[in-house]
């Protein structure tokens, strides 16, 4: 089966717009799944230590025609669980913590321990797969290393049977995705092309 699996949104229209196109163009017949942080919350890691009972259009950036492409099954991240601990609603509380699919494990990715340089450490997951987000670097890891290859977008790896982490990289400012085919046990970082602006 085709998966096409995006994550860190943040609430940015025409990057998940763009990157939603794409999908459409390249891997029409893909199911569609979110990793985590659709949205962008508004106030900080710091503050939301002391706030609550703020309205959502105080906590985080919601615009109609941005809810209106989410239109796919998703997990939750932290930006989604920091807007319900400042506004005590539970919108977000239904999104599962993590979703098991074909092969493998999807997880928003602030669960991980992660160090200066932003290089995770994984929880021991059961399936061969975990594909993640959170820090916008796209990447193929394995063994808690990040893998010392060039990803060239649209082009699949095939991976060995072994275990990996697979981080999608970010809608927000890279517009990048990810396709996995559970079938042929590949996945193919994607990039949705930027529209040139036109010189004056």
């Amino acid at each position: 089966m085709l998966y096409a699996l995006l994550g860190d949104l943040h609430s940015n229209l025409e990057d998940t717009k763009a990157v939603l196109a794409h999908i459409q163009q390249t891997a029409k017949e893909a199911r569609v799944l979110g990793l985590g942080d659709l949205y962008e919350c508004t106030v900080s890691k710091k503050k939301a230590q002391t706030m609550s009972g703020l309205p959502l259009q105080k906590a985080a950036i919601v615009e109609n025609d941005f809810e209106n492409l989410l239109t796919f099954p998703s997990i939750r991240g932290n930006q989604e669980e920091r807007i319900t601990h400042v506004t005590g609603i539970e919108r977000f509380t239904e999104l599962p913590e993590t979703m098991e699919i074909d092969g493998a494990t999807l997880m928003h990715g602030h669960q991980f321990q992660w160090n200066v340089t932003w290089q995770p450490t994984f929880p021991p997951f059961k399936k061969s797969l975990l594909f993640f987000g959170h820090s916008h670097e796209s990447g193929l890891y394995h063994r808690n290393k990040k893998l010392p290859i060039r990803i060239r977008f649209g082009q699949p790896i095939a991976l060995q049977e072994k275990q990996y982490g697979i981080n999608v990289g970010s809608v927000v400012n890279h517009r990048e995705w990810c396709l996995y085919d559970s079938d042929k046990r590949t996945v193919t970082f994607m990039c949705a092309p930027s529209v040139e602006k036109a010189s004056v």
